[in-house]
């Protein structure tokens, strides 16, 4: 799916359209792929103000989106969201300087203890609010130009990131790829060198579905010295469009002409699509780990065998306070997060980026850490 700026403006003028108001949490559908967190144009008075949100580049194109229908719906708001990435964006929100962070990685316990200074009341809670497979992006010529992707599964791809295989027509990638020609073109790794929950994300799936091959503790940053590091989403996807045979990984919204790896499940190989991203959060459970009030945390299931089921997929979450120091922006988190996770909202979200609504296993609790925040 090419992703471009044209098809951004329709994306957050279908948002504008789609949101009559920002409201109080209602209901929850019975749809089993997608939440829908009612809007009510009485319950909730319109927030104004400035707001600034940093953090996850992933959700950056939806964030754009969600902006638009927020202050269309709000005309005294103004908001402002810096892609720095999900570790910069907590530790941001932790110095108290934003209203929330945007992260692909759940709080730790310390960023938890952290928060306890930030917030008028209790610890810090994060949600889901965005859906997203996590693509591994290549450029090779004769096979990525021509449309084609190429066939992984989670031991090749992992050794291919560790350095262990560094030819395109290694046996190991030719034997899962018989229909296609692969150059002994060298492989070139391209992995993003700041802190990132994309990372954490992306070797979590090598961690659970390939243990053998990928032994390194997890971490938000990259583990070896293996390629070469570029900053952000935006800086992968850019460098691996600079030089044929290179590999990355990025959030399906930017993964615009390049080639993509259809992952093995099972006995197939799976296409990245938001439809599987989303097949795999429904066969996931809650991480009961997450210890703390109002979380919802999902341990993402990478062995799924679900049928069309896309096992790299990244959750990111949004994180907010449940009472801060100014009220005015407890007011402004509640009716954030409650467009944000709204039926309208993910459709702006989908609409912009690509990503799969969250699924309605999600919503009832997320409905509820949402009406924690307290507004007075």
């Amino acid at each position: 799916m090419q992703k471009n700026i044209f098809v951004r403006s329709l994306a957050a003028l279908s948002g504008i359209a789609m949101l009559a108001t920002v409201a109080a949490c209602g209901d929850n559908t019975a749809s089993t792929s997608s939440s829908s967190t009612s809007t009510d144009a009485s319950k909730t008075a319109p927030v104004t103000g400035n707001y600034q949100g940093a953090g996850a580049t992933s959700q950056q194109a939806a964030t754009e989106a969600w902006i638009a229908g927020f202050e269309a719906a709000n005309d005294g708001a103004k908001i402002a969201y810096n892609p720095t990435g999900s570790g910069a964006g907590v530790t941001t929100f932790l110095t108290g300087a934003t209203a929330w962070a945007g992260s692909d990685k759940a709080l730790s316990d310390d960023d938890l203890a952290k928060s306890k200074a930030v917030c008028a009341e209790g610890e810090a809670f994060d949600v889901p609010v965005y859906i997203s497979p996590i693509a591994i992006v290549f450029n090779l010529k004769g096979v990525s130009d021509a449309g084609k992707h190429i066939n992984l599964d989670a031991a090749t791809a992992a050794k291919i990131f560790d350095g262990k295989i560094t030819k395109w027509n290694d046996p190991a990638i030719a034997d899962q790829n018989k229909d296609l020609t692969l150059p002994d073109t060298a492989i070139t790794v391209v992995h993003r060198s700041d802190k990132s929950g994309t990372t954490q994300n992306f070797v979590s799936y090598f961690k659970d579905a390939a243990p053998d091959a990928w032994t390194y503790d997890l971490s938000e940053n990259w583990p070896n010295e293996v390629g070469q590091g570029a900053k952000g989403t935006s800086g992968v996807i850019s460098t691996v469009k600079q030089a044929d045979g290179t590999i990355g990984y990025a959030d399906f919204s930017q993964v615009g002409d390049l080639g993509t790896a259809a992952i093995k499940v099972g006995d197939k190989y799976n296409e990245i699509s938001a439809e599987g991203g989303s097949k795999v959060i429904e066969d996931s459970p809650l991480d009961d780990s997450a210890k703390g009030d109002n979380r919802v945390v999902v341990k993402i299931n990478h062995s799924t065998t679900a049928d069309g089921a896309y096992p790299i997929v990244l959750v990111s979450y949004d994180i907010v306070c449940p009472a801060y120091k100014d009220a005015k922006q407890g007011a402004f988190a509640k009716a954030w997060l409650t467009y944000v996770t709204s039926a309208e909202g993910q459709k702006a979200a989908q609409d912009a980026a690509g990503s799969a609504p969250l699924p309605s296993s999600l919503t009832e609790k997320v409905t509820k850490s949402i009406e924690a925040i307290k507004t007075k």
